[in-house]
């Protein structure tokens, strides 16, 4: 496995008891800042910036009203791992809020490919966004007639690469999830100040990351990710109508599932399902899979990364560095 400097987007904290198995995540992390890249190149718009000079004028209204959408996206090995997934699902974010992205998926593609490779990565992440574009200070998103395209290539670890070994503490959090009837957690848009509101207080209670339940008091996901549950042997996650994001990771975890063998259920879960949970793991683009190993001061288990979760997450680093779509064809 290569390993790589990248930006940790969260440092580590001690956790006891450690976990035995030693599951390393797909990319190492050592802090570094920024986009952890030397003269980084961001694509804006068609054209190759500076880090320094890639400015977004504040009319936008991807500023001015977090109107816009995103995806982030891991390449591994020298491929972009479920790029056709994640450009599906900017699609259809972009289908949702009536915002019409000024490229083809194959002009999309090249480009979020080239920008890689202006960067030389072979490892890394990608921000992709794609915003209003400018307007005036109105709210009318007709004032915009122009969205504009933003890639950043990176190289970050959302989790220092202990948390993989030893786990995660979460602890649930009053800011509920937006309501689908407001504003849909299937868009992933810009507005992201609901989640950022629970990361606060999982910042506030020195946790490393913030259960959120929806209107109906279940568990609708983290601040950043999708969760699991295992029990006796089966594995269950909140449905997508519970306020859960349609994660491309959580989507691979129902295919390591079935070829493990092993029944993946969507269902209605709860806190306490998730204190009684022999196992617990949270799914992301960034944060990858990554054990929980405490909530809300319970153990989950023996406290330990149980043994579906650590082959469930070898299995995707097989997959992360053995398939995607090539960088460097």
């Amino acid at each position: 496995m290569k390993t790589t400097d990248a930006t940790v987007l969260d440092k580590p904290k001690t956790h006891e008891p450690a976990a035995d198995v030693v599951v390393e995540p797909a990319i190492e992390s050592r802090p570094r800042a920024a986009t952890g890249v030397k003269e980084a190149k961001i694509y804006i718009d068609g054209k190759f910036y500076s880090e320094a000079s890639a400015k977004v004028s504040v009319f936008d209204h991807g500023l001015l009203y977090g109107d816009g959408i995103f995806e982030g996206i891991r390449f591994y090995n020298g491929r972009v791992f479920r790029l056709e997934e994640h450009l599906a699902r900017l699609w259809d974010s972009a289908r949702s809020i009536c915002l019409e992205i000024p490229m083809t998926v194959r002009d999309m593609t090249e480009a979020v490919l080239e920008t890689i490779r202006q960067n030389h990565l072979r490892d890394g992440y990608i921000r992709l966004l794609v915003t209003r574009g400018i307007g005036n200070l109105g709210l009318n998103p007709t004032q915009c007639k122009s969205p504009s395209v933003i890639i950043i290539a990176a190289m970050i670890a959302l989790y220092h690469e202990s948390f993989y070994r030893k786990g995660l503490t979460i602890v649930t959090c009053a800011t509920r999830r937006s309501n689908p009837a407001a504003l849909n957690p299937a868009v992933k848009s810009l507005n992201y100040l609901n989640n950022v509101m629970a990361r606060i207080e999982a910042n506030l209670a020195n946790a490393d990351e913030a259960l959120m339940l929806n209107d109906a008091g279940n568990v609708a996901e983290c601040t950043a990710d999708n969760v699991f549950v295992i029990k006796r042997g089966q594995i269950f996650t909140p449905p997508i109508t519970a306020g859960a994001l349609r994660g491309i990771t959580r989507g691979i975890v129902f295919e390591i599932a079935a070829e493990l063998g092993i029944k993946v259920l969507e269902t209605d879960i709860t806190r306490h399902d998730i204190f009684v949970a022999d196992e617990c793991f949270l799914t992301g683009t960034a944060a990858e899979i990554v054990p929980v190993v405490k909530a809300d001061g319970r153990l989950i288990g023996n406290g330990k990364p149980g043994s579906i979760t650590t082959r469930t997450m070898a299995r995707f680093r097989e997959m992360t560095r053995e398939t995607g779509t090539p960088i460097f064809a």
